[in-house]
Parts: C-alpha cells; structure tokens; sequence
C-alpha cells in the first residue's frame, strides 16, 4: 500500500462538505497513514472534533495555543512533519486567504510552513465556484505548484445542479496515492502520445460533423502516465478542461487527418500510444468556403473514410512499443470490442459501453472491460475517470515490463 507509513496532514475548513472528511480519516487510517486533523474554527459548526480525533486517533488541533497552560500547537513542526497535506474541504474563503498569503488561523499558519505536497478539494455552492475572484485564486495556486483535485458535477446543498462537490473521499485517496507511488516512476525514461477529445469534420466555416467527447478519459490518462514518469505528448481535439498539463505537452488539431499526421510522427519515437480520442470515421470530400444556405428539403453530403490511426500504429509499431485502443460499443460488445483488437493489431483494448449508465461521453465517471490478446479479460466497476485512468495506466506498465 503506498500510503503505509506515510504522515498526511487533513485540513478541514467550513463546508457542509465536511461531514465527508470522517470517511475520508477512515481510509487513510486503513491504508495505514499517520493523520493530523486540523481544523478551522468554523468548521467545528459542521463536524465535531471528537468524531475526528477518534478515527485518526489523535487530538484534532484548531487554536495555536491549547488551554491556560501555554502548550503551542507549533505550526511550523506541523509543516515540517507531512509527508503531504490535503485541505478538504476547501472552502472559497480558505482558498482566498491561501493565494493572498493570509495567516489568520493554525490551518493557513501550517500551510505557510509545509514543504510538503499540499492537495486541496474544493467544496462550494456553483456560483462562488465559477466566481472570477475564485477562479483566479484557484489558478494562482497550482501555479505556485498547488495539486487541485477539482470538484465533481451534481446537486449541491443549496438545490443548485452543476460544479461544487467535493470530490469523494476515494478520488482523494487515490490522488495521494497516486502521487506517493509517482516516486517509484515505472515508466521513467517512457515516452508516451495520447490522443483525446473529438474531432471535427467542417463541412462549411460553421457547421460540422463531430460527437460529444469531452476529452476528460485521455487527459486523466496522460496526468496519471506523466504522475508515473513518462514525458507524455497529448494531442488533443477541441475540448474545454480544467487539466494538471503542461501546455507544452499539448498538440492540438482539429480534424481527423491532422491527428493522424500528428500522432503517426509523435509515436516514432514513442513507447506507448493511447489512443482514447473519439475520432470521426468520415470526412465531406468537399468543405464549402461559405456557408451553406437553406434551400431544397433535402442536403447530400459526400462523405469519405477517414485515416485510420490506430490502424496505422498497430500494423507499424515495433516489437518494444505497446498501442492501447478505445472501443465505445452499444451491441454485442465484447465480440466487437475483441475484432477490434485483432483487426487494429493493439497491445490492449479499453471497452466501454452506452449501455451502462455513467460511461457515455461528458460523464465524471466509466465503466471499462480491458481485452487482451490470448481472450484475456479484466472488468471494473463504474468508476471515477481518474481512478479509471489508474487502472488503464497500471496495466499499461504490466505491458510495458513484458516488453523488457
């Protein structure tokens, strides 16, 4: 287990979203971590210290100077302490006071002294979130090398439906996971191109033919491959992120063909392609230089195969690279999805299915079958997509030291 042993230092400031953190204590503490709670004052509103001070069995700290007897609560011993810190929830004030260097409170106090990774989970209502003030916050911090563990989409404790919920208590286990075991680097020395998001075919300078590919799968993916040591290329169709990238790591196209031309020329000195973009399979023959006018009832649009990257990877690669495959299926799934393996010459094949539900295209969330060739199979549940990118990228690694 990579968090044995490992000191976490859990912030918790004022959220409702505080009532997660007890679960959150209960895995690190299972996945044998040290934790120190600290809280904000008004967070004791939402949850009490007792219930926290008992899962991480140890007192919860909140003052810097405990009762009349002058015991200093040195936050400057605190910082020095963790291996990591992760402030969850991270309320929209302690997120402020954190990018303007406020040190108001032990919390801020001991960020101020961490030389450790510091994490923070977001937790607030849709429009504090998307507020410019907070938005810009938030940037100021992961440029300063703050791991933002963004929030999910869902119903939130004001009745609003969109961006605020802290993301659950496992997503924040498995990025701290994720980061400690990033200090192994399996695939140090490992170049790797992944493709993502949609692409567009015009038929004139406004209209289309393209899908909904959020993107979010590949991108997952290439922030867990890079977590893992390998210099990483995306090349990316137009999507709209919040992303750990670097923008040098991104090329990015708008059609079938110039990710074909990019991808091709990046796998040449590559050892691992992913290719999880949701590519179109036809092209028009002509794109029109002006805007296509309403007329007659009925529009015939000539339309021509696209190139087949991943095709083209699997039929050229050598015997030291790997090419994994996408397969998003809605009948006969794992017969299709096996064909495609064949047929593409991959190293491994991710299958999902429309048919399961929150495994369709701008979820949070997916539900993969990973095929192999030899009939070998492996099923995981409905997970979040950066835990799904774990799984992907830790079988990726299996196949890689096959190849040594």
């Amino acid at each position: 287990m990579s968090l044995k042993g490992r000191k976490i230092l859990l912030g918790i400031s004022s959220s409702i979203a505080a009532y997660k953190s007890a679960l959150l204590i209960r895995l690190l503490i299972k996945q044998g971590a040290e934790v120190q709670v600290l809280m904000t004052p008004a967070s004791h509103s939402f949850i009490g210290p007792l219930t926290l001070a008992t899962l991480s069995k140890r007192p919860v700290l909140t003052d810097f100077v405990e009762g009349n007897q002058g015991q200093w609560n040195n936050h400057v011993e605190l910082g020095l302490w963790a291996d990591a810190m992760i402030i969850a929830p991270a309320s929209a004030n302690t997120i402020a006071c954190m990018s303007n260097g406020i040190c108001n409170n032990l919390l801020l106090a001991t960020y101020l002294s961490a030389r450790c990774k510091v994490f923070i989970a977001p937790a607030m209502d849709l429009d504090m979130y998307t507020h410019f003030s907070t938005v810009k916050n938030l940037n100021t911090l992961q440029e300063n090398g703050v791991h933002l563990i963004d929030v999910n989409d869902g119903e939130l404790a004001s009745g609003l439906i969109g961006k605020g919920r802290m993301a659950e208590p496992d997503q924040l286990v498995s990025e701290l996971e994720s980061y400690f075991a990033s200090d192994l680097k399996p695939l140090k020395g490992k170049k790797a191109v992944v493709t993502a998001g949609p692409t567009y075919e015009y038929l004139d300078p406004v209209r289309f033919i393209g899908n909904a590919s959020s993107g979010k799968m590949g991108y997952a993916i290439a922030e867990q491959l890079i977590a893992l040591g390998a210099e990483v290329t995306v090349v990316s169709g137009p999507v709209s992120l919040n992303h750990q990238l670097p923008n040098n790591s991104i090329k990015k196209i708008t059609s079938a063909k110039e990710l074909f031309d990019v991808t091709t020329k990046e796998f040449e000195n590559a050892d691992i392609a992913v290719c999880a973009a949701a590519v179109a399979d036809y092209t028009p023959t002509h794109t029109n230089t002006q805007k296509i006018k309403k007329s007659d009832e009925l529009l015939n649009i000539e339309l021509v195969k696209t190139p087949d990257t991943l095709k083209t990877l699997g039929e050229n690669k050598t015997i030291k690279q790997i090419v994994v495959g996408f397969a998003l299926e809605t009948d006969n799934e794992l017969e299709n999805a096996r064909q495609k393996l064949e047929r593409k010459h991959c190293d491994m094949l991710v299958m999902n299915t429309l048919n399961d539900e929150g495994a369709g295209f701008n979820s949070e969330t997916n539900k993969i079958t990973l095929i192999f060739p030899g009939n070998k199979i492996q099923t995981f549940p409905l997970k979040h997509k950066k835990l799904v990118a774990a799984d992907i990228c830790h079988a990726i690694v299996e196949l890689i030291n096959t190849k040594k």
